[in-house]
């Protein structure tokens, strides 16, 4: 496994090549792919991947699968074109996050329609050789007030991974998600490679407890120690788990910083966990 760098989660917009450059000098392994870069000039963004020495990272589901139908198809019907040009740059994991409850559809026709929808993504990633990752998400307070639950913890995503059943689908593995539904370290002793797509990692806000957070408020990787971010890593390691660790902390702190101070910050963070678990 690597760490990795998605600009856009720590608030950077800057061109391809430049966010590259910045992450690599920060000590990132890793970095989420301009697609649309790379569907008009592939050759010119593996050339960017080389110069860095990065591996790509994950890219989100251009899908909208969570609401009406002709929404759906109409991101369905690109999905074919920006796997290629995914593919043709080697990001071949592909991740997106599941609502953790719904006020219009029970549990079982909600459980369904995810089938249904994911299945028919899935079966367009495979046709270029890349997998989908399901990200589960934890926070209690995240769903209450709400008509029905959904699927929230990792044996939940894990059945519905299965039920997809085309061989390519797995898990997003957040660590706040991990903290916040109760994850243990035994759970991830359960996943291998095949399992797993895709893992963001973060930190809890202090003074919470797993029931407490909530998700949008999150910290840098190891900032304040409510998840034990080495047990998590260290897993994952035993998992054998060879891709992307990204850091998500939904930080405005780092949204402010100039965009050199923000990847760099970011990167220390990942950098300190990591030696701290001996990865």
């Amino acid at each position: 496994m690597y760490p990795a760098l998605s600009p856009g989660m720590i608030g950077v917009e800057l061109p391809f090549e430049e966010c590259a450059r910045l992450a690599a000098e920060a000590g990132f392994k890793g970095i989420g792919v301009d697609l649309g870069a790379a569907a008009e000039d592939s050759d010119a963004v593996r050339q960017v991947l080389e110069k860095n020495k990065l591996s790509p990272a994950a890219w989100g589901l251009p899908v909208e699968f969570r609401q009406d139908e002709e929404r759906f198809r109409a991101g369905l019907s690109r999905l074919a074109e920006v796997s290629k040009a995914a593919k043709q740059v080697g990001a071949d994991r592909c991740s997106t996050w599941i609502l953790p409850f719904s006020d219009m559809l029970p549990f079982e026709k909600n459980f369904e329609l995810h089938e249904s929808r994911l299945r028919a993504c899935a079966d367009v990633l495979a046709e270029h050789e890349c997998r989908l990752g399901l990200e589960f998400v934890g926070p209690r307070t995240l769903r209450e007030g709400h008509a029905h639950e959904f699927v929230c913890t990792q044996e939940g995503m894990l059945e519905l991974c299965e039920a997809i059943g085309t061989g390519n689908v797995g898990l997003l593995l957040d660590s706040f998600h991990w903290h916040t539904s109760h994850g243990t370290k035994e759970d991830i002793h359960k996943l291998c490679d095949a399992l797993l797509v895709d893992v963001h990692i973060n930190d809890g806000v202090e003074g919470r407890g797993p029931d407490e957070q909530i998700d949008a408020e999150r910290r840098l990787p190891g900032e304040t120690g409510v998840i034990d971010l080495a047990v998590f890593l260290q897993g994952l390691k035993e998992a054998g788990y060879t891709g992307p660790v990204t850091p998500e902390p939904f930080s405005e702190e780092l949204r402010r910083l100039p965009a050199e101070d923000a990847i760099r910050k970011a990167a220390e963070a990942v950098l300190r966990v990591w030696r701290e678990a001996g990865i």
